[in-house]
């Protein structure tokens, strides 16, 4: 059963289409976009030799000339040194205007394959593969693209819209558990900052920490709904003019507790999840959001395995000194995305220091 959710945008608008076995049409759906015949598969090892042999077939019987490129897993590897890599590769196999790049991963590969494919020659097709949950509600789609900078998470980067986004949910049979549950933050993010459906949903499922708990058509409706929230946000606002700031709930701390423990400790989803228990916190304590729907929130998040308290260790002022540093400070105020309701949020920038300490110090 395919979902095929269209995101509309003025320049290039594009499908995000979910299908089991989709993997297998990679090469089809891509020839039907008229694209030029050479192409490079990005990756990584692991996900190299679960998916890369069914990819690269999909692709050739299609027409396709393919070279391949492996990057190391793990976010600390989301550095320039990778984006080197991709254009030495490039370079060696004569990428052009009309070539692809696609990217056959979770979200540091989309966030690295997408930069190169922008930044090469001024900018060349990308492709979007994501095979982790996280990727497919979420970095996959909307066309933000980047690496990190030693002293914060992805400074360096540009929006680059994928021509295609292709989701094969039957990937993910092979995602570690620790993945899975970093995925399901951004489902819940998506539940508390837009989709009260989502969350419902979420809450009435009996288990969400593992795959093999979670019926199929309930992936289906995590996919479609997470997926249409993200292109809803995105269509809206491409570059994030002012409403696609809310998918940075959970972010903003988030990034910085990630920043602070070297990209080891903690992964993306864990970090979002922390950043939520803050964000929730602090829209309880400025008097924005009920106490009972954060209460329903950390519940979620418990739900699914994921953390609700800070790391040891991580040092509270490292963390405010941390947010000066995020892409968001506009005229060095640091922007929180705070819900007022479940589903509904709101973006500002009036949040005392006190406040973040009192919250932080809590967790």
């Amino acid at each position: 059963m395919t979902s095929v959710i269209n995101l509309n945008l003025p320049e290039q608008s594009y499908e995000i289409a979910i299908a089991p076995s989709s993997l297998d049409q990679l090469g089809q759906q891509m020839a039907s976009l008229k694209l030029g015949k050479k192409v490079l598969l990005v990756s990584n090892p692991t996900i190299l030799k679960h998916f890369g042999e069914r990819a690269i077939a999909s692709l050739t019987s299609a027409g396709f000339e393919v070279a391949s490129c492996t990057l190391p897993p793990g976010e600390r590897y989301k550095t320039l040194n990778s984006i080197q890599k991709l254009y030495d590769i490039a370079l060696e196999n004569r990428l052009e205007r009309s070539s692809t790049m696609v990217a056959l991963g979770g979200g540091v590969i989309g966030d690295i394959t997408g930069f190169a494919a922008a930044t090469w020659l001024r900018g060349i097709n990308v492709v979007q593969v994501p095979t982790t949950l996280l990727a497919m509600v979420d970095s996959a789609i909307g066309g933000k693209t980047g690496v990190n900078h030693p002293h914060g998470k992805n400074l360096i980067g540009a929006f680059h819209q994928p021509r295609l986004v292709l989701i094969d949910p039957d990937v993910l049979k092979t995602l570690p558990m620790r993945e899975f549950r970093a995925g399901m933050a951004e489902v819940i993010k998506y539940g508390v900052i837009w989709d009260a459906e989502l969350f419902a949903q979420l809450e009435a499922s009996k288990r969400l920490d593992q795959l093999r708990y979670v019926k199929p058509e309930s992936i289906k409706f995590i996919l479609t709904h997470s997926c249409q929230a993200k292109a809803d946000v995105v269509g809206k606002d491409e570059k994030e003019g002012g409403l696609r700031a809310i998918l940075n709930y959970g972010h903003t701390i988030g990034h910085a507790v990630e920043s602070l423990t070297g990209y080891r400790l903690v992964n993306h989803g864990e970090a979002v999840a922390i950043g939520m228990v803050a964000a929730g916190q602090i829209a309880v304590d400025l008097g924005l959001w009920q106490k009972e729907d954060t209460e329903r929130q950390n519940a979620l998040i418990q739900k699914t395995g994921l953390p609700t308290q800070l790391p040891t260790g991580v040092d509270i002022e490292e963390i405010i000194q941390a947010l000066q540093l995020d892409k968001k400070v506009k005229a060095g105020k640091v922007r929180f995305v705070l819900p007022t309701e479940i589903g509904v949020v709101t973006v500002t920038d009036e949040v005392p220091s006190d406040i973040i300490r009192q919250v932080l110090r809590a967790m």
